[in-house]
């Protein structure tokens, strides 16, 4: 895109602005300064499964983003393409321009979005990041995919010992005070969840 030509994409979001996708998306959109609105797509009433949503979408899922007459899903997906059409120097970098380190980032995105992982985010999906609700403890095939999280980490934030290890943590919280996060994490938020089924 060239700068200074306006031009409004929509991000689809599920309605309780909880998803670990939709906020990576958002948080692109805001880290490259682009036009944009959010559509909610109330997942708990099955809007994704409209005829009308998966014409577009053709997977029915969030988030999505569209631009024109042009509808992509899937976050990594959708990263890669804001990354080229809101391509560096003109706004902000999104992935690293290093190529190995750029294909390090990928693999990080791609991993955490693995079958590795899907023990963490079965037993701590991310609307208990917003919607507080008593939890058991982590078994242990979640423990051991955060042992497993923790040491892939290690290789890209120096590490400690504990459950989340200082440096780790001292990244996560640098990130939580960006404002592009900040703004996503202080959005309103309906009061009660309803699950999606």
């Amino acid at each position: 895109m060239t700068a200074g030509v306006a031009r409004t994409l929509t991000l689809s979001s599920d309605g309780f602005w909880i998803s670990p996708y939709v906020f990576a998306c958002y948080v692109a959109l805001r880290e490259k300064a682009a036009r944009f609105e959010v559509k909610e797509v109330k997942l708990q009433a099955g809007e994704q499964r409209s005829p009308e949503y998966r014409a577009t979408t053709w997977t029915g899922r969030v988030p999505a983003l569209t631009d024109g007459d042009f509808a992509l899903t899937e976050s990594i997906a959708i990263l890669e393409y804001l990354e080229e059409t809101f391509a560096p120097p003109a706004h902000a970098r999104l992935f690293p321009a290093d190529v190995k380190t750029k294909a390090r980032a990928r693999q990080l995105m791609s991993w955490l979005r693995s079958d590795a992982t899907a023990p963490i985010r079965a037993e701590r999906s991310a609307e208990v990041i917003f919607y507080e609700r008593p939890l058991p403890p982590l078994t242990p095939a979640a423990l051991a995919a955060v042992d497993k999280m923790k040491e892939l980490l290690g290789h890209f934030v120096s590490s400690d010992d504990g459950l989340l290890p200082g440096a780790l943590r001292g990244y996560a919280e640098t990130q939580w005070r960006r404002p592009s996060v900040a703004e996503w994490v202080g959005h309103p938020r309906a009061a009660d969840f309803v699950p999606y089924g």
